[in-house]
């Protein structure tokens, strides 16, 4: 096997790669073997006798399968968690969202005469209070109160 080491060295300065992604057709040594100037190696270049490897990244095969079962749910269990409740689901932000959605069934209700203003502006204020903790429990409480809801 012939020495090599300045053809790559060459090589690698005129691609500006590292050496370890220079490649030689070593059908062809000979050719290579005499090339000593920068020129030689760009020509060698040109005709595909030398060339760069392409760059490799991660592989994400791995990340893929763990991530498709992380969809359906698995390995998401208790063991996995790290943090408090309210770090993995900011509780300010869950509030708003359930008083919004209790705020939008109670105006509903007031607009589609199914309760009066007086109940509208009391079941509000209870709302706001955190009587209900969801939209089922002020649908339970409204039927409790003997007014038919949907």
């Amino acid at each position: 096997m012939t020495d090599l080491s300045l053809q790559k060295r060459l090589a690698a300065e005129v691609l500006g790669v590292g050496l370890s992604r220079i490649r030689i057709d070593y059908e062809r040594v000979d050719e290579v073997e005499s090339a000593l100037r920068r020129e030689d190696v760009r020509r060698l270049i040109k005709d595909g006798i030398i060339w760069a490897e392409p760059l490799r990244r991660n592989s994400r095969g791995r990340w893929k399968l763990l991530h498709a079962k992380r969809r359906k749910g698995h390995r998401r269990g208790p063991g996995k968690r790290k943090g408090a409740k309210g770090a993995r689901q900011n509780e300010e932000e869950l509030w708003v969202y359930t008083i919004r959605k209790i705020r939008r069934y109670l105006r509903w209700l007031r607009d589609h005469d199914v309760i009066d203003k007086k109940t509208y502006r009391r079941l509000y204020l209870l709302a706001k209070g955190g009587t209900f903790r969801s939209l089922s429990d002020l649908k339970r409480h409204l039927t409790d109160m003997g007014i038919q809801v949907r």
